[in-house]
């Protein structure tokens, strides 16, 4: 699969899901926030298949989330977003 199949297939998740967390979680992970606006950059990046942006917007994604580390005190859409992005961007690396 690539990442433009996979982002397409989980497209509508995706947007749902880092909009979410930052309502839910936003107060304690402030990092909600810029995952949700990364997405946004990300999103238009890869259906353009602009693969250099695509590439430095995951790099600040990792850097933002630790590498996607899933807090404690979060709730299953939080993880399934950043396990979902973390699928992205092996898909992106391969």
């Amino acid at each position: 699969m690539t990442i433009k199949e996979y982002l397409t297939e989980n497209q509508e998740k995706l947007d749902l899901y880092t909009t979410a967390i930052t309502r839910a979680h936003g107060k304690n992970h402030p990092e909600t926030f810029d995952v949700r606006d990364l997405y946004t950059e990300l999103e238009p990046a890869i259906l353009n298949e602009d693969s250099e942006t695509v590439t430095t917007i995951f790099g600040k994604l990792r850097e933002v989330t630790s590498n996607y580390e899933i807090p404690n005190d979060v709730c299953e859409t939080f993880e399934a977003t950043y396990k979902m992005l973390g699928e992205m961007d092996q898909l992106q690396v391969n």
